[in-house]
């Protein structure tokens, strides 16, 4: 299976996935920065939590709808707005103004943007993939989404205090260029029929969700990725606090590093080995049963951000991390295949909507470690995140003859897409 055999959807949503991260990286990560010197810093965060929030809300709205109108209409109407909203964006810090508040209003409607293509996006690359070519897919996809990501926050990072206005214009441009692709060159992969459609009207709205939330297979599974990936955004928060407190000044080559050093050579070593070996190890774990791959993955993710909030040694820092890493690049592409597989083609964006809450549900409880660290020692703290992604960890080892059953389902009743 190589690139070329993939549907034209698939190869312009890798391509778009690209943009729309570089795009986001070079402006969302400073966003807090902008919104402290324009606003306070208390009301900045209380600003950037309404976003969050909005986005999370139209998550589940965007996944109802485009299950109702197909996919690709919402991707559409979205990528289009939010070019407006970033050309927006730039004329709000021009020459000519100045006006903050709008900038804000502006990120609140990408937010939106984002909560309602989100569940499209996923469910139109289920709906145009064999089940042979979504390993391999799922793996180009999180490649694109690493490299953008670490290249936007690269640019805005140079740019964002002294070109702000011209940083806007580019990510408008791109974000224009974006919508061009979305707009006539994907190809509408869902229309439901008169059978199908659910109601316009929010009953129909729980009624559905409702439907999905019955699913235990599919809620075992969500909750699993949650508490796994609740140890990565722990890496920004507890163990980021862990390692500002505790970490010794050590001598790196030429540098002295600290723990806020060190957390941030931690991501960007953790992002640039995703670069360089995600198409291997996607290449490499063909040969194993998916269901071991899995299991095996996130034990050693689990392990290794386990052992990072413990350890303060440089150098055990950085081969926990490479640890770590393996583990993440070969449970990402089975963790995505196993997770299509699950959701009834009438519904795939219904359920890729409540799969989109696994980001936000991890995020409340790796705040919650924040809290308890003031209670508890390192030691703890560690065993704690050990026991909590363990337990993901043996969830998916229960559910994994449940998951092979539905995805043997799956394959069996899936169309074979050719490429367009």
């Amino acid at each position: 299976m190589k690139f070329r055999d993939f549907h034209i959807n698939i190869k312009i949503r890798i391509v778009e996935t690209f943009l729309s991260r570089l795009v986001g990286g070079m402006v969302f990560p400073f966003m807090a920065i902008y919104l402290a010197s324009h606003f306070s810093a208390k009301l900045a965060g209380i600003l950037l939590m309404f976003n969050v929030i909005v986005g999370a809300a139209v998550n589940f709205l965007g996944g109802y709808y485009s299950d109702i109108f197909g996919r690709k209409k919402l991707m559409a109407f979205a990528e289009v707005v939010r070019f407006l909203a970033f050309a927006t964006m730039a004329l709000a810090n021009s020459a000519w103004f100045e006006l903050p508040l709008l900038t804000f209003f502006m990120m609140t409607i990408n937010s939106i943007c984002w909560g309602l293509a989100g569940p499209a996006n996923q469910a139109m690359l289920i709906d145009v993939s064999t089940p042979e070519q979504r390993k391999l897919m799922y793996s180009i996809t999180y490649w694109a989404t690493n490299l953008s990501i670490a290249l936007g926050a690269i640019v805005g990072g140079f740019f964002f205090k002294t070109h702000l206005f011209e940083l806007f214009v580019a990510t408008a441009s791109v974000a224009f260029l974006v919508s061009v692709l979305v707009v006539f060159f994907i190809k509408e992969s869902f229309t439901p029929t008169q059978d199908t459609k659910p109601s316009l009207y929010p009953r129909g709205i729980f009624k559905s969700y409702g439907k999905v939330l019955e699913d235990r297979l599919f809620v075992m599974y969500v909750l699993a990725g949650l508490l796994i990936f609740t140890l990565e955004l722990s890496l920004t928060n507890y163990m980021a606090i862990r390692l500002t407190n505790e970490m010794p000044l050590q001598t790196f080559f030429l540098w002295q590093i600290d723990g806020v050093n060190m957390v941030g050579f931690l991501r960007t070593e953790n992002t640039i080995l995703v670069v360089l070996t995600s198409i291997f190890a996607a290449k490499m774990i063909t040969k194993f049963k998916d269901g071991n791959v899995l299991i095996v993955g996130s034990a050693m993710y689990v392990i290794g951000y386990s052992a990072i909030s413990y350890f303060n040694n440089i150098w055990v820092l950085f081969a926990f991390m490479l640890f770590t890493t393996i583990g993440e690049v070969i449970k990402v592409p089975v963790q995505h295949a196993y997770l299509a597989s699950i959701p009834p083609a009438e519904s795939r964006s219904t359920y890729m909507a409540i799969n989109g809450l696994t980001f936000n549900g991890a995020m409340l409880v790796s705040s919650l470690f924040v809290t308890l660290s003031a209670f508890l020692p390192s030691i703890w703290m560690s065993i704690l995140l050990l026991a909590i992604g363990m337990a993901g960890v043996f969830i998916y080892a229960t559910i994994i003859p449940e998951l092979e059953g539905r995805k043997q389902l799956s394959d069996s009743t899936s169309n074979q897409v050719k490429p367009a």
